[in-house]
């Protein structure tokens, strides 16, 4: 990495050191967590790293309870811990019988759900937050948007030297999950499959996913593809966007939209090298509604998103929900952006007051009563004022 870029989340974990024993950062290999956690303890006297995929570090863990007790009065990060799991029922009797809050910081490369082993064991002992690749709130002082769009949002693919470095960075990271990561969290699947799958979510990016299609292609059942899908997403490589379910008398489509999260390791499968490139590939539009839904969401965790479709193509790109409040975002990849009549149609049936178009444009303006044109930047900051 060529630098570091102050995170977003840096408050909220040194919050919650001071009021939980025990915080969890979770994400994907390569986001920056060990980067991030150790600048934030550059101010921690008293402050213990280990990485759980170190033989060294893995041979002071020998008698865990002998380490633990005494580091007692200092904090110990656990890095990669989902490759020690039976660590977590040492943590639990060293928290109860010592129950000072910022005693342990936990790093790892898989979601709440793989580490059942945590929310098991230390639940009400645990903060649990996911740290993303870089949100565009984090580097829009630092180049533009076609940069982050292109690159996506790992730091070192984002911070690299040129395209080409940074191209050559993601593919690596893509080699080195299949022929690696995968099997240290404890899959012992074929990586050829789950890498020819990955790629042809690649080219389905932001469409309806089926898995009837999928399975067919790669020659395999249904629900072996549901169990690939699933370990790209508690991996937090995918995302999976549920549709939103509502009484209208109308037939809605019940099946989830699939995303790669990063846009800059989406055209690393696609061998996508520059927008010139983008542009005139069948990706361009659905990249950018992905671009916009991942920061949306990563940025607005209090909101529920979700997407809506009838069977006659009637759509909403993505529902906002808070409680009873309801917000309409549409994605649009154009410095003149527009909607068609079946977006006002499915306001009118969901009852919505509230719209707005993302779009790459330099203003802000209103095409019609509550509907907005606007920036991504624009609108997460207006969200985040409500």
């Amino acid at each position: 990495m060529q630098g570091y870029i102050k995170r977003n989340i840096e408050s909220v974990i040194k919050s919650y050191l001071k009021h939980f024993p025990a915080t969890a950062v979770l994400g994907p290999r390569q986001c920056g967590k060990s980067t991030l956690v150790k600048e934030i303890n550059k101010n921690f006297p008293d402050f213990i790293y280990l990485d759980l995929q170190s033989e060294v570090d893995i041979a002071k863990l020998k008698d865990p309870y002998y380490f633990f007790e005494i580091n007692k009065d200092k904090t110990v990060c656990l890095d990669e811990i989902q490759a020690s799991p039976e660590i977590f029922k040492v943590l639990r009797s060293v928290i109860d019988s010592d129950r000072r809050n910022g005693r342990f910081i936990i790093l790892g490369s898989a979601s709440i759900d793989l580490l059942k082993q945590s929310s098991e064991t230390l639940a009400g002992r645990i903060a649990y937050l996911e740290l993303t690749p870089f949100l565009l709130s984090e580097v829009v002082k630092e180049g533009d948007i076609i940069k982050y769009w292109i690159r996506g949002g790992f730091p070192d693919s984002y911070l690299s030297y040129d395209d080409e470095f940074s191209m050559i960075w993601r593919k690596n990271f893509i080699r080195t999950f299949l022929e690696r990561d995968i099997f240290q969290l404890g899959f012992n699947i074929p990586s050829v499959r789950i890498g020819k799958l990955w790629s042809m979510i690649a080219h389905i990016n932001g469409q309806i996913l089926n898995l009837s299609q999928l399975s067919n292609s790669l020659d395999t059942s249904v629900n072996t593809v549901k169990h690939y899908i699933e370990i790209l997403n508690q991996t937090y490589l995918i995302r999976l966007l549920k549709p939103y379910e509502a009484s209208l008398g109308k037939r809605l489509v019940k099946s989830p939209k699939i995303y790669i999260r990063d846009t800059g390791v989406l055209f690393a499968l696609l061998n996508i090298k520059d927008m010139n490139s983008l542009m005139g590939h069948p990706a361009f539009g659905e990249s950018w509604e992905g671009l916009v839904i991942e920061n949306i969401l990563s940025e607005l965790p209090d909101w529920d998103g979700y997407f809506y479709r009838t069977a006659s193509g009637v759509e909403i790109d993505l529902i906002l929900e808070q409680g009873l409040k309801k917000i309409a975002i549409e994605c649009k990849a154009s410095t003149a952006p527009s909607v068609s009549k079946g977006f006002y149609i499915a306001m009118e049936d969901l009852k919505i007051e509230e719209a707005y178009i993302i779009a790459p444009v330099k203003d802000e303006y209103p095409i019609k009563k509550n509907v907005w044109v606007m920036t991504l930047k624009g609108f997460i900051d207006k969200m985040k004022q409500k």
